[in-house]
C-alpha cells in the first residue's frame, strides 16, 4: 500500500533525456534541461536542470546539477547547487559540494562533503562556551611529545 516502486520525480518539472537501462554512453552530457539515467555512463555529466540516476544505473562520472537524486550507483564528484539526495539502494562514492543533504536508510555515501559552499566560511568570533575563539586565526595543536593517535601502538 505505501510500497515505493517507482521514485518520485524532482521537482522542476519534466525530463527531457532519457539514457535507457539498456544503454551505455562515454562521453561528456551537457543540458540545460533535466536528466534521467538508467543505463551506463562514464565521463562528464553538467545540467542547468536536476538528474536522476535511476536504480539499475551505473555511473561513473563528474556531475554538476541543480539537484540530485541517486537511486543507482554513483562513482565521482557532484556538485548540486541545491539537494543531493541518496535514496534506498542509492550508491555514491566522490567528494560533494552541495546545499543541502539527503541519505534516505539503505542509502550509502563515502567521501567528503561540503555543505552550503565555499561563501559561508565561518568569520568573526566564535564562542565556544568557556572561551572566545577568533575564528580567522587557527590554533596550532599543542605537541606535547606523545606519537600521534595514528601512529599509537
Amino acid at each position: 500500500m505505501f510500497k515505493k516502486d517507482k521514485p518520485a520525480p524532482l521537482a522542476g518539472g519534466k525530463i527531457d533525456s532519457v539514457l535507457g537501462a539498456t544503454s551505455s554512453y562515454n562521453g561528456t552530457l551537457k543540458s540545460d534541461g533535466n536528466l534521467r539515467i538508467d543505463g551506463s555512463f562514464q565521463g562528464h555529466i553538467e545540467t542547468a536542470g536536476n538528474l536522476i540516476v535511476g536504480a539499475s544505473a551505473k555511473v561513473m562520472a563528474d556531475i554538476k546539477a541543480n539537484a540530485v537524486q541517486v537511486w543507482g550507483a554513483v562513482r565521482g564528484d557532484i556538485t548540486a547547487q541545491g539537494r543531493l539526495e541518496i535514496l534506498p539502494g542509492g550508491r555514491v562514492w566522490g567528494d560533494i559540494e552541495v546545499a543541502a543533504l539527503l541519505i534516505d536508510e539503505g542509502g550509502v555515501y563515502r567521501g567528503q562533503c561540503i555543505m552550503g559552499g565555499a561563501q559561508l566560511e565561518p568569520t568573526g568570533l566564535l564562542e565556544t562556551g568557556a572561551e572566545t575563539i577568533d575564528a580567522s586565526e587557527t590554533p596550532e595543536p599543542e605537541d606535547d611529545g606523545a606519537p600521534a593517535d595514528d601512529q599509537a601502538e
